[in-house]
């Protein structure tokens, strides 16, 4: 059976830490490069200074800051000067840990939370999951699993978003200079719940929210002028969150996310609610027993501290995936296999 993790060096998880650091103090992210400050001037001689930067698919762009002798815009500019150091400053450590094998995000993603963060969606209760989270919350555990593949931005909220006066969810996602669309429902008397960039590209936003049962329902978030596709036990998953950075080429953001214990069991519970014909099953039990074996040994307890809080509805499927997690979680994670037979 193939190891599934390896744990990072002590100065790459300090250096992560530093980042996590610098993510919390970000009140705003830019949603491109950091850029830079450049004067310009007009045919009549006018001079005055542009914020020069390219957006997330490479387009560059020059915002009009003010005339180089307006005592209001030269107050402006040091703040900004330093947010654009500070920022290329990140980038270059970002740089080394995605050399060390830190999980990252590409430019179109990043971008797409960044503007998420900017409008305070993590802070108020928004939680980013799937495999986006899973790779922020294996670099936050410290470990390095198989590099996992995705396009998917899967954005979720138990309740109510309590914030004032947002724009539609559209239009924050335009924000990022990407051309979203909504994905209409194979049922076109749904409401699409799906948002996807035009052309070739295979990025897409999801936005989801708790399934009263097991069904995938429709369901109204009138806060962000959108639909959201119900999920099953997505109520357990969001029951415990943690705010964690996400790093990119273009920088660190910080999001929400599952606690890894409820990601890892609430991935055992879907793997059993998928078809069978897709590799779906497959990488949530790989997912679940990559995040087990790690918390196992760094936090004892919060795998059974998970499985005490599962649903009662949701028993049965533990069970089930818990024989097949089997071809991957090792045999030499006893205290996760007593954990798993005890509560299932």
């Amino acid at each position: 059976m193939a190891v599934l993790i390896s744990a990072h060096e002590k100065a790459l998880t300090l250096l992560f830490a530093e980042l996590g650091a610098t993510a919390e103090e970000q009140r705003e992210a830019f949603l491109g490069t950091p850029g830079n400050l450049t004067p310009r001037a007009n045919e009549s001689g006018t001079r005055f200074w542009v914020h020069r930067y390219s957006d997330a698919v490479g387009r560059r762009h020059e915002t009009y800051l003010g005339t180089n002798n307006d005592p209001a815009v030269i107050a402006r500019l040091e703040p900004l000067r330093k947010r654009i150091e500070e920022a290329n400053a990140t980038i270059a450590r970002v740089r080394v840990l995605a050399r060390a094998g830190f999980a990252t995000v590409d430019r179109k993603t990043y971008s797409t939370l960044a503007s998420l963060h900017n409008y305070r969606l993590f802070r108020a209760g928004a939680v980013l999951i799937g495999s986006h989270a899973f790779g922020a919350l294996l670099n936050a555990l410290g470990v390095k699993a198989v590099p996992y593949t995705t396009e998917d931005v899967d954005i979720a909220r138990s309740e109510a978003l309590a914030l004032p006066e947002l724009p539609p969810f559209l239009d924050m996602l335009r924000e990022t200079g990407i051309e979203f669309f909504e994905v209409p429902a194979l049922n076109r008397r749904q409401h699409p719940t799906s948002f996807k960039e035009g052309g070739g590209s295979r990025l897409r936003v999801d936005l989801l929210v708790p399934s009263p049962g097991e069904g995938y329902p429709i369901i109204s978030v009138p806060e962000l002028e959108a639909h959201a596709k119900g999920l099953p036990y997505l109520s357990y998953l969001l029951g415990d969150s943690q705010e964690v950075p996400v790093l990119s080429p273009l920088g660190v953001v910080l999001v929400r996310v599952p606690v890894p214990e409820r990601y890892a069991i609430h991935k055992l519970v879907v793997s059993q609610l998928r078809s069978k014909s897709s590799g779906k099953p497959a990488k949530d039990l790989r997912q679940a027993a990559t995040l087990i074996e790690a918390l196992v040994e760094r936090f004892p307890g919060a795998v059974e501290d998970a499985l005490s809080a599962i649903p009662k509805g949701a028993v049965k499927h533990v069970r089930r995936a818990a024989g097949a997690l089997s071809r991957y979680l090792p045999g030499s994670a006893e205290v996760a296999w007593e954990a798993l037979k005890s509560h299932a």
